[in-house]
């Protein structure tokens, strides 16, 4: 496992490779104790030796318990250790994933949780001891070298059981785990649009649906244990055996007066402690698979290490797009094709279109979410790549079309996650027009509103949400669909709050088919088929469209009208 190596943990195997080296050692007390008053004791029947030999047994005894419990203490730091250093990564490429659209199957979380649990397991502590089988193996030669013979035996045979372990088990384990995936993922998606499950009647095909992924992952992992139950039980009878070969060698070698019954005794402990690491790593490598597997998914994941962008000033607003250029995939046809348009401080750009027309794309590559095939998005001339997320992320406001809050309070929602300032969050919540419906609720901006926003209206969730897009401040406002669940006091909230934004100087993008809101905007874009169909001032674009309706795009009940 070469992450064991890892320099991030390196402090920690040290630590616990010294305490297992002082444990191992105290461990050879029993059984040269056994050996002494068998040798010793009996044959000059002294109490007082027997004492003598059992006072330094004693010390060391509790020396290995410290080592033992110091070792277990060690490998649980480091286990928090790489969660700690990993998790925070693991989080964040998870969510630019998302983002961007493009995650894949497995969970990054969950696979640092399985290294950290790795780490505090009997397979790791293992390996440990592992190093320490051949000076056992020694030990027992230099006792008699039959039994030495026997004991060097016995390691192969369980060697060898532990290497046909990991080759009948890594597959089954790896189709467990998918199964698993698959289950989970689609439980999720279950969950996710469970008002959609209930109210259309699906509830009884989707949980059959459920049910099928669940079997398939019950029927992986009960192949994969029955063939870890057999091999982890056919490892224990085998070192049980070979302690009880070497235990009947032994006897016939006492008969045969080639040794004597302290040699016995000693070489049959020895031989149970040289075999325990063995039978622990055949037992644990289940365990070893999957956080082999989760390391090598996690390092697939690793982003490059690059230099932080140099800090540009903050910016003021003014969005370029230059030719650009978008595809999920070589294989498939372009979603967006040489989009060009711009925006200034202080103006309105309205992108409308049909269905699938790029809209929601296109607002995602504006705000650096994907990354085109090519052309550029520019922010002040400067490549939106370019930019640290951070310090970009802190001068973009925006509202996707499905709204998304966070449990807790509207202060903290506001406040994007962030130590809320409560004067900013009042001045955002004014600037959204969300002042006085905020003030309405129980408890004001302290009001709990339930994990993602359940306890409020569709209406209420969007306007909190413009809110919390203002926080801060942000020189580009971009909003899809700001008014789908607006009534029409929202609308002439947020057709007043479009006015102010404006007139400090921010620049708003919106994706929009409402007649009220398009016919504000300063420029209008038409997309169709990833084109643009046209663009330039809004009242000129739309009396473009109502001399030739043929290149309306719009469906809605509420769109706008194919003549004046």
């Amino acid at each position: 496992m070469d992450w064991l190596l890892a320099r991030q943990i390196r402090p920690f195997i040290r630590l616990a490779a010294l305490a297992s080296l002082l444990l191992n050692l105290a461990m050879l007390a029993p059984a040269l104790y056994m050996l002494q008053v068998f040798e010793r004791v009996f044959s000059s029947g002294s109490v007082e030796t027997l004492i003598m030999l059992a006072v330094p047994v004693l010390v060391m005894l509790v020396l290995g318990y410290y080592m033992d419990t110091a070792r277990a203490r060690t490998l649980a730091a480091a286990g928090r250790h790489v969660e700690a250093r990993l998790a925070p990564e693991a989080l964040a490429s998870q969510l630019l994933e998302s983002s961007a659209g493009t995650r894949g199957e497995s969970d990054a979380l969950r696979d640092v949780a399985q290294l950290r649990k790795l780490l505090a397991s009997a397979g790791v502590v293992a390996l440990f001891d592992a190093p320490w089988v051949p000076v056992y193996l020694l030990i027992i030669t230099v006792l008699h070298p039959l039994l030495g013979g026997i004991a060097a035996l016995g390691a192969v045979l369980l060697f060898g059981l532990g290497v046909v372990t990991e080759r009948v088990t890594r597959r089954r384990t790896e189709r467990a785990l998918a199964a698993s995936r698959a289950a989970q993922r689609n439980a999720d998606a279950l969950l996710r649009n469970a008002e959609t499950v209930v109210a259309m009647g699906m509830t009884r095909d989707a949980l059959a649906g459920w049910q099928a992924r669940c079997d398939e992952q019950h029927a992986a992992q009960e192949n994969l244990a029955e063939a870890s139950i057999r091999l982890g039980a056919l490892a224990r009878t085998a070192r049980q055996l070979l302690q009880m070969t070497a235990l009947g060698f032994g006897a016939w070698l006492v008969v045969g007066r080639q040794a004597s019954p302290g040699i016995m005794i000693a070489a049959t402990i020895l031989l149970g402690r040289a075999l325990q690491p063995v039978e622990l790593l055949i037992s644990g490598w289940k365990a070893m698979i999957e956080a082999r597997s989760a390391w090598l998914r996690l390092a697939e994941r690793a982003a490059p290490a690059h230099r932080a962008p140099l800090p540009l000033p903050a910016p003021r607003g003014r969005l370029e797009v230059d030719r650009l250029t978008y595809s999920f995939s070589a294989q498939r046809a372009p979603l967006l094709r040489g989009v060009s348009l711009t925006a200034f401080p202080g103006e309105s750009l309205g992108l409308v279109g049909a269905s699938a027309s790029g809209k929601t794309t296109l607002l995602r590559l504006l705000l650096g979410m994907r990354k085109p095939q090519s052309g550029i998005v520019r922010l002040d001339g400067a490549d939106i790549a370019r930019w640290d997320r951070d310090s970009l992320g802190r001068a973009i406001g925006y509202l996707p079309q499905n709204v998304e809050l966070f449990g807790g309070s509207v202060t903290a929602n506001i406040a994007r996650l962030q130590s809320p300032d409560p004067e900013a969050v009042i001045r955002a919540a004014r600037l959204a027009q969300a002042h006085d419906l905020i003030l309405r609720l129980p408890d004001g901006y302290d009001t709990e509103i339930g994990e993602g926003g359940c306890l409020l209206s569709g209406g209420q969730r969007q306007r909190i949400a413009l809110a919390r897009a203002l926080y801060g401040d942000p020189r580009l406002l971009v909003l899809d669909e700001p008014n789908s669940n607006l009534d029409e006091e929202g609308d002439a909230a947020l057709a007043a709050a479009l006015t102010e934004i404006k007139a400090r100087g921010v620049t708003v993008v919106i994706v929009s088919h409402r007649r009220n809101l398009i016919s504000r905007l300063d420029r209008l874009a038409i997309l169709r088929n990833g084109r643009i169909e046209a663009f330039g001032p809004a009242q000129l674009v739309l009396a473009r469209l109502a001399e030739n309706p043929k290149v309306l795009p719009f469906h809605a009940p509420e769109a706008l009208p194919v003549s004046a």
